[in-house]
């Protein structure tokens, strides 16, 4: 497998680029591709820009749309109801996150939930939004089944991802971004870039068999079998449900979803609320700090506590470039022959 080295300033750049030929206002193309280049620079190169070809077969199968009447439905001090209008993930989410967090310095709190949206990209962006600003933030999402339930062999329910960060003093903030499955499947899509197998006991096919072909596999896994899809099962009901807008049991009776559809939860905690800010981020100092100081099982040379391993790939690629390898580099270069956007030299 080989691979190109971008800079995060071109491939922002260009990726920005390439949203506004499919249509959305500037302003938008920045937030969108701004989430995708981040997530590249943390190393989740499955929610990077190996997307952006995703994005638009579904506008052009009108799924995700570029330019959406996004409409507050209910408001009170602590609560945001948003109806997305299929806006393209980040735009809509960034918006949510923002008036959460304007809530939670009012009344301590702030709930939002999302009905409507498209892919959000990584969640963790929008919980670290809030961490950044010295709040606990929370972000979760649930779609159309794509993960067979513990005990299925078919999808039942989606491997629907949560995210959760914290602030610290000396230490970056803690950033937990996991799905429900074994692995999230934008990891499935990027070994189909790679051209590489994906590991045993992450996916089924088509017939429920395992599989370690990426083009094969259809539906995720469950991660710690039934812990995993009874998250997954659970923040459908957070979303989905509570949203007014159910997608996985209209799916199984076999209702036709509009392509992409999915439905978000964005939460803020002002931590001052509750507990003086420094001191709270002195003790996850402490916390971190007496993590890392436990004696190392064998074969491991150290502990390494959420979001550290991102943060390190972050500072690398910040100075050497973001690596893309040859399937995500062809898929764009596509893209952007369809679009008419100049493909920046190196690329």
């Amino acid at each position: 497998m080989s691979e190109v080295r971008v800079a995060k300033e071109v491939l922002q750049d260009f990726t920005e680029k390439l949203f506004v030929q499919m249509g959305m206002p500037p302003e938008d193309a920045r937030i969108e591709a701004q989430v995708l280049v981040w997530a590249n620079l943390r190393g989740i190169d499955s929610h990077g820009v190996l997307r952006v070809p995703q994005y638009l077969a579904s506008v052009e199968k009108g799924g995700m749309n570029p330019t959406p009447d996004i409409q507050v439905l209910k408001e009170t001090p602590a609560v945001i109801f948003v109806d997305g209008d299929h806006a393209f993930g980040p735009v809509v989410t960034t918006f949510t996150m923002e008036r959460v967090m304007e809530k939670a310095r009012e009344v301590g709190v702030g709930w939002g939930l999302i009905r409507n949206t498209t892919h959000q990209g990584a969640m963790g962006y929008y919980a670290l939004m809030a961490a950044e600003e010295g709040m606990a933030g929370i972000a979760l999402v649930s779609n159309p089944p794509n993960m067979a339930p513990y005990g299925a062999k078919a999808a039942g329910v989606h491997n629907s991802p949560i995210a959760i960060s914290v602030p610290a003093k000396e230490h970056r903030p803690l950033v937990l971004d996991m799905a429900t499955s074994v692995a999230a499947g934008g990891k499935v899509n990027l070994a189909v870039d790679k051209g590489v197998p994906i590991p045993e006991g992450w996916a089924l096919d088509a017939d429920g068999n395992p599989t370690t072909d990426p083009k094969e596999a259809g539906i995720l896994l469950p991660f710690g079998a039934y812990k995993g899809s009874n998250l997954a099962i659970m923040f459908a009901c957070l979303s989905n449900i509570m949203a007014g807008n159910p997608l996985v049991a209209p799916t199984l009776a076999g209702e036709q979803i509009r392509p992409g559809t999915q439905n978000s939860v964005v939460a803020a905690v002002d931590i001052g609320t509750f507990s003086d800010l420094q001191t709270f981020e002195e003790n996850v100092d402490d916390l971190i700090d007496g993590i890392k100081s436990l004696p190392k099982a064998e074969g491991f040379e150290e502990i390494l506590v959420p979001g550290e391993l991102e943060d390190r790939v972050h500072a690398k690629r910040v100075k050497q470039g973001i690596p893309l390898p040859d399937g995500t580099v062809r898929n764009l270069r596509e893209a952007a022959e369809k679009l008419g956007v100049e493909i920046p030299q190196g690329l």
